[in-house]
Protein backbone atom coordinates (compact mmCIF):
# COMPACT_ATOMS: atom_id res chain seq x y z
CA UNK A 1 0.00 0.00 0.00
CA UNK A 2 1.83 3.09 -1.04
CA UNK A 3 1.60 6.53 1.12
CA UNK A 4 -1.40 8.00 -1.10
CA UNK A 5 -3.32 5.48 -0.16
CA UNK A 6 -2.34 5.42 3.31
CA UNK A 7 -3.13 9.30 3.72
CA UNK A 8 -6.53 8.64 2.22
CA UNK A 9 -7.28 5.44 5.11
CA UNK A 10 -6.27 8.26 7.76
CA UNK A 11 -8.57 11.13 6.31
CA UNK A 12 -11.36 8.38 6.27
CA UNK A 13 -10.72 6.87 9.95
CA UNK A 14 -8.81 9.93 11.95
CA UNK A 15 -10.92 10.66 14.96
CA UNK A 16 -12.40 13.60 12.75
CA UNK A 17 -14.38 11.68 10.90
CA UNK A 18 -18.54 11.32 10.99
CA UNK A 19 -20.17 7.77 10.58
CA UNK A 20 -21.03 7.89 6.44
CA UNK A 21 -24.50 7.84 7.80
CA UNK A 22 -25.35 10.80 8.68
CA UNK A 23 -28.75 10.00 10.50
CA UNK A 24 -26.48 8.58 13.05
CA UNK A 25 -24.48 11.73 13.49
CA UNK A 26 -28.02 13.39 13.99
CA UNK A 27 -28.94 10.67 16.74
CA UNK A 28 -26.01 11.40 18.56
CA UNK A 29 -23.31 9.19 17.10
CA UNK A 30 -20.23 9.00 19.29
CA UNK A 31 -20.62 12.67 21.35
CA UNK A 32 -23.75 13.71 19.02
CA UNK A 33 -27.10 14.48 20.47
CA UNK A 34 -29.60 12.76 22.94
CA UNK A 35 -31.19 9.75 21.47
CA UNK A 36 -33.35 7.35 22.81
CA UNK A 37 -31.87 3.42 22.75
CA UNK A 38 -34.23 1.40 20.43
CA UNK A 39 -36.31 4.70 19.90
CA UNK A 40 -35.56 7.79 18.33
CA UNK A 41 -36.02 11.45 19.45
CA UNK A 42 -35.14 14.82 18.11
CA UNK A 43 -31.33 15.77 18.18
CA UNK A 44 -31.15 18.03 21.36
CA UNK A 45 -27.50 17.48 22.45
CA UNK A 46 -26.66 18.74 26.08
CA UNK A 47 -28.62 21.59 27.84
CA UNK A 48 -26.04 24.03 29.22
CA UNK A 49 -29.09 25.20 30.79
CA UNK A 50 -29.49 22.30 32.98
CA UNK A 51 -27.68 22.47 36.29
CA UNK A 52 -26.32 19.09 36.41
CA UNK A 53 -26.60 15.64 34.67
CA UNK A 54 -24.97 11.90 35.95
CA UNK A 55 -21.90 11.04 34.50
CA UNK A 56 -20.14 7.65 34.70
CA UNK A 57 -16.40 6.33 34.56
CA UNK A 58 -16.11 3.87 31.54
CA UNK A 59 -12.67 2.20 31.24
CA UNK A 60 -8.67 3.81 32.55
CA UNK A 61 -6.58 3.94 29.44
CA UNK A 62 -3.22 3.02 29.64
CA UNK A 63 -0.91 5.68 28.51
CA UNK A 64 2.78 5.39 27.21
CA UNK A 65 4.04 7.82 30.17
CA UNK A 66 4.28 5.50 32.68
CA UNK A 67 3.40 7.20 35.78
CA UNK A 68 -0.18 8.79 33.95
CA UNK A 69 -3.46 7.00 33.47
CA UNK A 70 -6.74 8.18 32.00
CA UNK A 71 -10.22 7.82 32.60
CA UNK A 72 -12.89 8.35 30.29
CA UNK A 73 -16.11 9.71 31.77
CA UNK A 74 -19.26 9.30 30.15
CA UNK A 75 -22.93 10.99 30.12
CA UNK A 76 -25.71 8.45 31.79
CA UNK A 77 -28.27 8.64 29.47
CA UNK A 78 -31.82 7.41 30.02
CA UNK A 79 -33.69 4.99 27.97
CA UNK A 80 -37.45 6.38 27.94
CA UNK A 81 -39.07 3.54 27.09
CA UNK A 82 -37.75 1.53 30.26
CA UNK A 83 -36.67 4.30 32.38
CA UNK A 84 -32.98 2.23 32.72
CA UNK A 85 -29.86 4.10 31.67
CA UNK A 86 -26.75 3.20 29.75
CA UNK A 87 -23.26 4.84 29.26
CA UNK A 88 -21.56 4.58 26.07
CA UNK A 89 -18.21 2.73 25.61
CA UNK A 90 -14.36 3.31 24.38
CA UNK A 91 -14.15 2.59 20.51
CA UNK A 92 -10.92 2.62 18.96
CA UNK A 93 -9.53 4.00 15.21
CA UNK A 94 -7.31 1.80 13.93
CA UNK A 95 -4.87 1.48 10.70
CA UNK A 96 -4.96 -1.80 8.78
CA UNK A 97 -1.91 -1.13 6.79
CA UNK A 98 -1.11 -4.52 6.20
CA UNK A 99 2.58 -4.13 4.65
CA UNK A 100 4.41 -2.29 7.75
CA UNK A 101 7.91 -3.29 8.62
CA UNK A 102 9.60 -3.67 11.49
CA UNK A 103 10.95 0.06 10.56
CA UNK A 104 7.25 1.74 11.15
CA UNK A 105 5.40 -0.30 13.09
CA UNK A 106 3.04 1.49 14.71
CA UNK A 107 0.29 -1.32 16.15
CA UNK A 108 -2.03 -1.08 14.21
CA UNK A 109 -2.62 2.86 15.35
CA UNK A 110 -3.06 6.07 12.85
CA UNK A 111 -0.45 7.73 13.92
CA UNK A 112 2.71 6.44 15.45
CA UNK A 113 2.89 6.65 19.26
CA UNK A 114 -0.78 7.76 19.64
CA UNK A 115 -3.89 5.61 20.76
CA UNK A 116 -6.92 7.00 19.89
CA UNK A 117 -10.56 6.52 21.28
CA UNK A 118 -14.01 8.25 20.95
CA UNK A 119 -17.84 7.02 22.50
CA UNK A 120 -21.12 8.47 22.43
CA UNK A 121 -21.71 11.08 24.65
CA UNK A 122 -18.05 11.37 25.55
CA UNK A 123 -18.40 14.64 28.27
CA UNK A 124 -14.82 14.80 30.26
CA UNK A 125 -11.32 13.05 30.67
CA UNK A 126 -9.74 12.11 34.25
CA UNK A 127 -6.24 12.76 34.47
CA UNK A 128 -4.55 10.44 37.02
CA UNK A 129 -0.50 10.90 38.18
CA UNK A 130 0.08 7.88 40.27
CA UNK A 131 3.28 9.06 41.66
CA UNK A 132 1.71 11.95 43.36
CA UNK A 133 -1.69 10.00 43.97
CA UNK A 134 -3.52 13.08 42.72
CA UNK A 135 -6.18 13.11 39.51
CA UNK A 136 -7.81 16.37 37.89
CA UNK A 137 -9.96 16.58 35.21
CA UNK A 138 -9.00 17.94 31.77
CA UNK A 139 -12.44 20.65 31.58
CA UNK A 140 -13.90 22.22 34.45
CA UNK A 141 -17.72 21.13 33.08
CA UNK A 142 -18.33 18.95 30.80
CA UNK A 143 -18.01 18.94 27.05
CA UNK A 144 -18.90 16.88 24.08
CA UNK A 145 -15.72 15.00 23.01
CA UNK A 146 -15.39 14.04 19.39
CA UNK A 147 -11.83 11.82 19.74
CA UNK A 148 -9.05 11.86 22.30
CA UNK A 149 -5.51 10.90 21.22
CA UNK A 150 -3.18 10.13 24.13
CA UNK A 151 0.65 8.42 24.14
CA UNK A 152 -0.32 4.68 23.63
CA UNK A 153 1.67 1.76 26.00
CA UNK A 154 2.85 0.01 22.94
CA UNK A 155 6.11 0.25 21.55
CA UNK A 156 5.90 2.29 17.87
CA UNK A 157 8.20 3.02 15.38
CA UNK A 158 9.01 5.25 12.77
CA UNK A 159 11.36 4.96 10.16
CA UNK A 160 13.18 3.15 12.79
CA UNK A 161 13.26 5.01 15.68
CA UNK A 162 11.12 4.48 18.44
CA UNK A 163 8.12 7.18 19.15
CA UNK A 164 7.37 8.35 22.36
CA UNK A 165 4.81 11.69 23.12
CA UNK A 166 4.12 13.43 26.19
CA UNK A 167 1.08 14.87 25.34
CA UNK A 168 -2.89 14.58 24.94
CA UNK A 169 -4.95 15.89 21.68
CA UNK A 170 -9.09 16.61 22.01
CA UNK A 171 -11.38 17.28 19.35
CA UNK A 172 -14.24 18.61 21.17
CA UNK A 173 -17.22 20.59 21.21
CA UNK A 174 -16.91 22.79 23.90
CA UNK A 175 -19.50 25.75 23.91
CA UNK A 176 -23.01 26.45 22.42
CA UNK A 177 -21.18 28.51 19.42
CA UNK A 178 -24.16 28.92 17.24
CA UNK A 179 -26.43 30.03 20.75
CA UNK A 180 -28.99 27.34 19.83
CA UNK A 181 -29.74 26.60 24.07
CA UNK A 182 -27.58 23.49 23.32
CA UNK A 183 -23.86 21.76 22.85
CA UNK A 184 -24.15 19.51 19.70
CA UNK A 185 -21.99 18.69 16.36
CA UNK A 186 -24.00 21.61 15.02
CA UNK A 187 -21.80 23.90 17.10
CA UNK A 188 -17.97 24.42 16.30
CA UNK A 189 -15.36 21.91 16.76
CA UNK A 190 -12.19 22.47 18.15
CA UNK A 191 -8.66 21.25 18.73
CA UNK A 192 -7.30 21.65 21.81
CA UNK A 193 -3.78 20.36 23.59
CA UNK A 194 -2.94 19.32 27.22
CA UNK A 195 0.88 18.52 28.20
CA UNK A 196 1.51 15.16 29.83
CA UNK A 197 0.02 17.06 32.92
CA UNK A 198 -2.87 17.50 31.79
CA UNK A 199 -2.73 21.41 31.76
CA UNK A 200 -3.94 23.13 28.45
CA UNK A 201 -2.02 24.54 26.34
CA UNK A 202 -2.21 27.37 23.51
CA UNK A 203 -4.82 26.11 20.90
CA UNK A 204 -3.31 24.84 17.75
CA UNK A 205 -6.26 26.33 16.20
CA UNK A 206 -8.02 29.02 16.75
CA UNK A 207 -11.16 28.79 18.16
CA UNK A 208 -13.47 30.36 14.99
CA UNK A 209 -12.67 27.37 12.88
CA UNK A 210 -14.21 23.73 12.74
CA UNK A 211 -11.97 20.98 12.45
CA UNK A 212 -13.57 17.81 10.42
CA UNK A 213 -10.61 16.11 8.29
CA UNK A 214 -6.42 15.09 8.90
CA UNK A 215 -3.65 13.33 7.71
CA UNK A 216 -0.54 12.52 8.46
CA UNK A 217 3.13 13.41 7.48
CA UNK A 218 5.24 10.65 8.39
CA UNK A 219 8.27 12.20 6.79
CA UNK A 220 7.95 15.47 8.66
CA UNK A 221 5.91 13.58 11.62
CA UNK A 222 3.74 16.13 11.14
CA UNK A 223 -0.50 16.31 11.49
CA UNK A 224 -2.40 18.00 8.56
CA UNK A 225 -5.64 19.31 9.99
CA UNK A 226 -8.42 20.61 7.98
CA UNK A 227 -10.83 23.34 9.29
CA UNK A 228 -13.66 25.55 8.01
CA UNK A 229 -13.17 29.03 9.36
CA UNK A 230 -15.89 30.58 10.60
CA UNK A 231 -16.78 33.65 8.48
CA UNK A 232 -19.74 34.66 8.79
CA UNK A 233 -19.43 34.46 12.88
CA UNK A 234 -22.87 32.72 12.80
CA UNK A 235 -20.86 29.96 15.30
CA UNK A 236 -22.10 26.90 12.81
CA UNK A 237 -20.16 25.49 9.80
CA UNK A 238 -21.33 26.72 6.12
CA UNK A 239 -21.03 24.83 2.43
CA UNK A 240 -19.33 27.82 1.23
CA UNK A 241 -17.14 28.47 4.09
CA UNK A 242 -13.53 27.96 3.23
CA UNK A 243 -11.55 25.58 4.11
CA UNK A 244 -8.31 25.55 5.61
CA UNK A 245 -5.03 23.10 6.06
CA UNK A 246 -2.85 23.58 9.38
CA UNK A 247 0.18 21.19 10.59
CA UNK A 248 1.20 20.36 14.10
CA UNK A 249 4.41 19.03 14.41
CA UNK A 250 4.04 15.60 16.76
CA UNK A 251 7.89 15.95 18.03
CA UNK A 252 6.69 19.70 19.31
CA UNK A 253 2.99 20.27 19.50
CA UNK A 254 3.20 23.84 20.63
CA UNK A 255 4.52 24.23 17.15
CA UNK A 256 1.55 24.61 14.77
CA UNK A 257 0.40 27.02 11.52
CA UNK A 258 -1.23 26.82 8.79
CA UNK A 259 0.18 25.21 5.34
CA UNK A 260 -3.30 26.32 2.90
Amino acid sequence: MDLRHLLTTAALCTFFAACSDNRLEEKGFQVGPTRVEGGTSAPIGLNMDSPTFATRPSAVLLTGVQHIRLTTVYKVNLNKEDSSTFIGSNDRHYDYEEERTHLNNWNGHLMPGFEAVYGYNLVNVSHYDVRTDRSRFLYDQPVLIKTLYYPSFSSDTLNGAPVTRDHFLVTVYDEDTNKDGFVNTRDLRRMHLFDVNGVRMNDPIAANYSVFGSTYDPANDRMHIFAKLDTNHNGGVEEQEPVHIHWIDLKDPARSGRLY
